[in-house]
């Protein structure tokens, strides 16, 4: 498969789509704001503990305090630490930008008694760890982002510092050794393994990646060494710095796709921006002088990202109605608690049977969802509604090419078999923003319930309020001023009304339109004739 990263890099927005065979399968955002700040390194003051959740609040310097779990702080348990750094896929680890949006809590919930300690918080009550004897409130402590701001909920901090490289992960905070589990080769795994004890110093952990494999001596000493000399250096500036402050900045989305994607998984990279072309090879031939990969500055006159027809992947993938070829579609809502997606044959009548028809509308839906789920990078609990299919072998068709069509997202999946229902349940590890809530905000109409009231059900709103309003009538005549198109319905459509209520009061009822009224807005007015 051709892989390729296409960045759009402007003055304050760098953009970075991974292309696979032409086509966009993933988009990283990265602006000029605090909301991409995974990696960072921050030297914080401890502002509150919560004993009750085992977990704190942290002024880092941002307009939200971090949170930080007991779990997410260092002690004794360092081979728990590691192994559970071992156990996240490597993409999870290194390209990580935000996480659940849900999971996080904020100083306000605690506050107003929102929050408790239910299923989703984890508790120490009958560890030997409880957090109050680990930190106290005013403590300066270093901690790393692991999950960045989303909307009210603050960053999500731990103090299991980690620094990702080219062919390793770094872990000073612990004592262990790992390689990465798409090393499958026995003997390559116990070369590393010697060859990574006899060259390490400090007893620092390291996990190797899958670029490692084959690395000589020379090349992963080098590595080791840039890699301890940066933590050196956080080190040194910790104890300078005073806290709230940024002491150690992670790599740009630019610089972390050529480290985590260009090294081996694509084969090209374009970008639009000469000044950024020249940083990447000197990155490059900085860091990985050894890398053997093309990259390109694209010079052509239409913007890069329409030259490769990305543009418009991106906006109807912030369609709640996705269109398949045969004429089916599918639709994805986003609620707080889940995804649902719905697959519906529409324009799509079949050549043979209903059955063949359902299945075919089906599985071509099993191909987009997985694609959206991706591209869109959907997260938490997600639910599809097939299209009721009545043969077994059908459905067995369908899940298998579900779980086929999810091998290539290294986002971690789970699928639960269908049900009765003819639901599929399914959760996605979040491993950033999903692309709605980056590119997009609630519609300032209608405030994110995604939907208004009809003009009709308005006009009879008016008409209710306007009866309300003659019991207590001081003048002889009413003015309605309301949006335009509500004007048009109340003098054409729904004039019945307003002649009704003339009838019935004898009074006159002006109708005005004011262009600046929300739709829904009206204001009824007595005066004097």
């Amino acid at each position: 498969m051709l892989k390729e990263l296409v960045v759009n890099a402007a003055p304050h927005e760098t953009r970075v789509a991974v292309l696979e065979n032409g086509n966009i399968a993933e988009l990283f955002i990265e602006r000029g704001d605090e909301t991409n700040i995974t990696g960072n390194i921050y030297k914080g003051r401890v502002q509150r503990v919560l004993p009750g959740m085992q977990a704190a609040f942290v002024d880092i310097g941002l307009n939200q305090a971090a949170f930080l779990y007991v779990d997410d702080i260092l002690d004794d348990t360092s081979d728990e630490i590691a192994k559970r750094f071992e156990q996240e896929s490597e993409l999870e680890m290194e390209l990580e930008l935000d996480g659940d949006e849900n999971q996080e809590a904020t100083e306000q919930d605690i506050n107003e008694g929102e929050i408790t300690t239910g299923s989703n918080w984890k508790s120490c009550a009958t560890s030997e760890c409880p957090i109050e004897d680990l930190i106290t409130e005013g403590q300066e402590i270093l901690v790393q982002v692991a999950k960045s701001p989303i909307g009210s909920k603050g960053p999500r901090v731990t103090t299991h510092i980690s620094l990702p490289g080219r062919f390793m992960v770094l872990m000073p905070t612990v004592d262990h050794i790992g390689i990465s589990r798409r090393i499958d080769n026995d003997r390559e795994r116990g070369r590393l393994k010697e060859l990574l004890l006899s060259v390490r110093r400090d007893n620092y952990g390291y996990i190797l990646r899958t670029a490692a494999e084959g690395i000589q001596e020379e090349r992963l000493r080098r590595e080791i060494e840039f890699l301890n000399k940066t933590w050196e250096d956080i080190q040194k500036k910790n104890k300078k710095a005073s806290a709230p402050s940024l002491v150690y900045r992670d790599l740009t989305v630019t610089f972390r796709a050529v480290r985590d994607l260009l090294t081996d998984e694509a084969d090209k990279l374009i970008i639009d921006s000469r000044a950024g072309y020249e940083n990447v090879l000197e990155f490059l031939e900085k860091l990985m002088p050894d890398l053997k990969v093309s990259v390109e500055l694209y010079t052509g006159m239409e913007p890069i990202f329409d030259a490769y027809n990305i543009e418009g992947d991106i906006a109807r993938a912030l369609k709640k109605k996705v269109w398949l070829k045969s004429g089916g579609y599918i639709v994805i809502e986003q609620t707080e608690a889940l995804v649902a997606i719905d697959v519906n044959t529409g324009r799509y009548v079949g050549k043979h049977n209903f059955e063949e028809t359902i299945l075919k509308t089906n599985l071509e839906a099993v191909k987009e969802i997985a694609y959206q789920i991706r591209l869109r990078n959907i997260g938490g609990i997600i639910i599809i509604d097939f299209i009721d299919m009545k043969k077994s072998q059908h459905k067995e068709k369908v899940m298998t090419q579900l779980n086929e069509a999810l091998k290539k997202d290294k986002s971690q999946t789970n699928v639960l078999p269908l049900s009765e229902l003819g639901l599929v349940q399914m959760t996605r590890k979040r491993v950033r923003r999903n692309l709605t809530r980056t590119l997009c905000e609630p519609c300032f109409y209608c405030g994110g319930d995604g939907m208004l009231l009809s003009g009709k059900s308005i006009c009879h709103k008016i008409y209710r309020d306007l009866i309300n309003e003659a019991t207590d009538m001081m003048g002889n005549r009413f003015t309605v001023k309301v949006h335009p198109e509500i004007a048009q319905l109340l003098h054409g459509e729904e004039k019945h009304l307003v002649s009704s209520l003339e009838n019935r009061f004898g009074t006159p009822i002006a109708i005005y339109p004011e262009p600046h009224y929300h739709i829904e807005e009206y204001h009824i007015f007595e005066s004097l004739a």
